[in-house]
């Protein structure tokens, strides 16, 4: 038996609601965003198409089906460990560039999405792209939030949203010969952090960035967003391989 994760419990609940008609992939985008929205509008809540307490409390009331019963029960939720950016990220795990002169189609298309000169200048996935994972990324989990003039620019995200403390799904940026990297943190050991990003060695994967190469106030967190939650993960020295390119 496959557990439910939050965003299919959402997605499933914001249907029952009548606030959902997308599909039913799990995938927390922006019709997702516009069913919370609609949802908060029908019950009065404040409008932020953010899953926030006050609309999970609000989904998880089950009314009876007894016409002449006004029991109402609480489901119990998913509880997500991770913000919805950081969950939708996991979802191209894998996710490789092409080699040559073919491109992966899903990496331009998060070009395409984020439009203007972005869409015109990104005609090949051999140019560098951890800064148009973590745009993409960014711009469909939270639509309002404002991205980096150019996102593209790993190091331009050292000035995105507020600088914050380390937790899980904060945007980390490095400095690396010739440029930056920018990724999600998933943990750290005594002398890596453990990010999940783009290009790192040409997929989207989980490697050890060294500590030292984090730039000066480079932990960054959307200002749209759900305080961050917990600190600092500790995990195992084994449990990724060491960077070794992200251009």
């Amino acid at each position: 038996m496959t557990t439910q994760t939050f965003d299919e419990w959402l997605i499933a609940r914001l249907r029952v609601a009548g606030a959902y008609g997308g599909i039913m992939d799990g995938v927390h985008g922006r019709e997702v965003i516009a069913a919370l929205e609609r949802f908060q509008g029908a019950y009065d809540l404040p409008i932020t198409g953010r899953a926030d307490q006050a609309t999970v409390d609000a989904l998880r009331k089950v009314q009876s089906k007894n016409p002449n019963s006004n029991l109402v029960t609480y489901e119990k939720v998913p509880v997500p460990a991770e913000p919805v950016w950081m969950r939708e990220a996991r979802r191209y795990m894998g996710l490789k560039e092409i080699a040559g002169s073919k491109s992966n189609a899903t990496i331009m298309g998060w070009a395409n999405k984020l439009g203007g000169w972005i869409a015109s200048f990104y005609t090949d996935d051999d140019i560098p792209w951890c800064g148009l994972f973590v745009g993409n990324l960014i711009a469909t989990t939270l639509p309002k939030e404002a991205l980096p003039a150019n996102p593209l620019g790993a190091l331009n995200w050292k000035k995105f949203g507020v600088e914050s403390r380390i937790a899980r799904g904060a945007i980390l940026v490095f400095e690396r010969k010739g440029g930056g990297h920018v990724g999600f943190y998933v943990g750290e050991d005594r002398t890596h952090y453990h990010v999940l990003g783009g290009n790192q060695d040409n997929s989207v994967s989980i490697t050890r960035v060294d500590k030292s190469r984090l730039v000066s106030g480079g932990v960054r967190w959307p200002k749209s967003a759900d305080a961050p939650i917990a600190g600092k993960v500790e995990l195992s020295s084994t449990g990724a391989p060491v960077s070794k390119s992200e251009a």
